[in-house]
C-alpha cells in the first residue's frame, strides 16, 4: 500500500473515531441534562442511609416531591443559605402540618407520628429555630436529614422552595459494594 492510501485510511479512521466520540458525548450530555444528574453526598447528615462520598444518580425530569423521597437541594437564591447541594429527606409537602418533638425525637405529619426506621440518633438534639407545629406553604417542602442530631435542615432554615430541588435520588452508584437503591436499607430495616 502506498503512503497516500495509508494516509487516507488514517484520516478516515480518525474521522470515524471523532464521529463516535461526538455522538457519545452528545448522548451523555443529553442524559445528564434531561434524565438524571450525578451528585456526591457531602457530610454525615444522611447516615446510616447514605454516607459521605456516596455517588448518587438523581432523577430530575418531571419530578414532583413526595413524602419520604431523598432529594438533592440547591439554593438558587442570592441568600445562599447552603452554598453546596444538600441531600435530605422530604418529611412533608405543601399543605401538610409538621410537628417535631425534640425531647422524644419524633416527627408527626398531620397528627400522625412517622415510622422512621432509617433515623440515626447520636449526640445531643439540635435546637430548632422553627416553631412547631408548622404548616408547609404552597410550592414548598419540609426536609430533614436521617442523622437527626447532625443535620442542618428545615428545623434550622425553614421550608424549601420546590424550585430548589434538583431531583430525587434513585440510584447509588459508588461505592460499588453499596450499588443500588438508596432506599434499600429502609426496606431491610422494615423487614427485620
Amino acid at each position: 500500500m502506498n503512503s497516500a492510501k495509508k494516509r487516507a485510511n488514517y484520516l478516515w479512521d480518525l474521522y470515524d473515531f471523532l464521529e463516535i466520540f461526538v455522538i457519545c458525548s452528545a448522548a451523555v450530555i443529553l442524559v445528564f441534562s434531561f434524565l438524571g444528574r450525578l451528585t456526591i453526598v457531602d457530610g454525615e447528615s444522611m447516615e446510616d442511609t447514605l454516607h459521605d462520598g456516596d455517588f448518587l444518580l438523581i432523577e430530575n425530569i418531571f419530578y414532583e416531591p413526595k413524602q419520604g423521597d431523598i432529594v438533592v437541594i440547591h439554593d438558587t437564591s442570592n441568600v445562599g443559605l447552603y452554598a453546596e447541594p444538600l441531600v435530605k429527606r422530604v418529611i412533608a409537602v405543601a399543605g401538610q402540618t409538621v410537628d417535631f418533638d425534640a425531647a422524644t425525637n419524633t416527627v408527626a405529619v398531620d397528627g400522625e407520628v412517622l415510622d422512621e426506621p432509617y433515623v440515626k440518633l447520636t449526640g445531643n438534639p439540635i435546637t430548632s429555630g422553627v416553631h412547631f407545629p408548622l404548616t408547609v406553604p404552597e410550592n414548598e417542602v419540609f426536609v430533614m436529614g436521617d442523622n437527626r442530631n447532625h443535620s442542618g435542615d428545615s428545623r434550622a432554615f425553614g421550608t424549601v422552595d420546590k424550585r430548589c430541588i434538583v431531583g430525587k435520588a434513585f440510584l447509588r452508584i459508588f461505592p460499588l459494594e453499596s450499588f443500588g437503591s438508596p432506599y434499600s436499607r429502609e426496606t431491610d430495616s422494615a423487614a427485620n
